[in-house]
């Protein structure tokens, strides 16, 4: 092999390794300053809680501030679309799960795709909801909760935090599988949903679990059942509603993303250092008190749990034709 051949490998092969290096030395150096997680709802919702939790483990591992930004307004899809059009260096996030799949088919003339648009970065958790009644309730199960709505067709009205909401679609379901009718009465947010449960001016609500375990374990609440596939470790007594309406599921599925071209290896070690704050003890307890489950994914499989969610929840939301406000 003559000289000129030797020089032309190595220079071919230094170029080959560029990439790699740089790839590296980016993600080596990530983050070397802080980084915003938007929230689309208000702080106290369910993913503001778990984004705080996990964002300070990321902090402390990291070493650099994860900072929480509350931008609330039309179901989320404000904060998700300042994701989308910012800079796509890791250093904006969103919190994202179920209500952006949602979101997708609820809002006709979004300004941006979120499947497309929005980089599938971690999962966090899955966690039910909870079907509530006010303790006069005539129904202390689902079975006899079923039975009084087929007698009172439209005289049982069930809360949701709104129009398109993770509550209200759980409720569409429900009443799709069982062949009843509710009335639907949305609010701005979950708290004065639960405020006109507790004086009995709405008879049912699916809530997220955090700001009901109070109310359940205090008695100024009967929870008749959870929404997810298997029982809560936060309400274990509780069966499930698949139970007795089989292939009835409606969890809340939350994680993180970043905007479109975000570069992969960025994405990689913002999902290793999550799978690291999940795999802690301390953090497992504290998200099973929040009525959660770690469920720890690789970037791409989050990625096909939010297409999974989309296509279920479109399917919905056609059938009931559901608009927003």
């Amino acid at each position: 092999m003559n000289d000129n051949r030797r020089q032309f490998l190595r220079l071919a092969a230094s170029v080959a390794v560029l990439p790699l290096m740089s790839s590296l030395a980016r993600s080596q150096a990530y983050p070397s300053r802080p980084v915003r997680i938007i929230v689309g709802f208000a702080a106290g919702s369910a993913g503001d809680i778990l984004s705080r939790l996990v964002g300070q483990r990321l902090s402390d591992h990291l070493g650099q501030p994860f900072v929480i930004e509350n931008r609330g307004g039309a179901g989320g899809t404000l904060a998700t679309e300042m994701v989308v059009r910012a800079p796509p260096d890791g250093y904006t996030l969103v919190a994202c799960g179920t209500a952006d799949a949602v979101n997708a088919s609820v809002y006709d003339k979004l300004n941006y795709n979120f499947i497309r648009d929005i980089a599938a970065v971690a999962s966090i958790g899955r966690g039910p909801l909870v079907l509530v009644v006010h303790p006069s309730f005539p129904a202390t199960t689902v079975p006899e909760f079923v039975s009084y709505t087929k007698a009172n067709p439209g005289k049982v009205a069930f809360g949701s935090a709104g129009v398109g909401t993770v509550a209200h679609m759980a409720g569409e379901l429900f009443m799709a599988l069982a062949g009843v009718t509710m009335v639907h009465v949305p609010y701005r947010g979950l708290a004065p949903a639960l405020t006109d449960l507790l004086g009995g001016r709405v008879q049912a609500i699916f809530s997220t679990t955090p700001p009901a375990l109070a109310l359940i374990r205090a008695g100024k609440l009967r929870a008749l059942a959870v929404t997810s596939v298997k029982r809560s470790e936060a309400l274990p007594e509780l069966p499930t509603i698949g139970d007795f309406l089989p292939g009835y599921e409606a969890s809340l599925l939350q994680g993180f993303g970043a905007p479109r071209n975000t570069p992969a290896d960025v994405i990689e070690k913002l999902n290793e250092d999550v799978k690291i704050a999940l795999a802690d003890p301390a953090m497992k307890a504290r998200l099973a008190d929040l009525g959660n489950e770690p469920a720890p994914m690789t970037s791409a499989g989050f990625g096909k749990a939010l297409a999974d969610e989309t296509e279920k929840w479109g399917k919905v939301i056609r059938a009931a034709n559901i608009k927003p406000d």
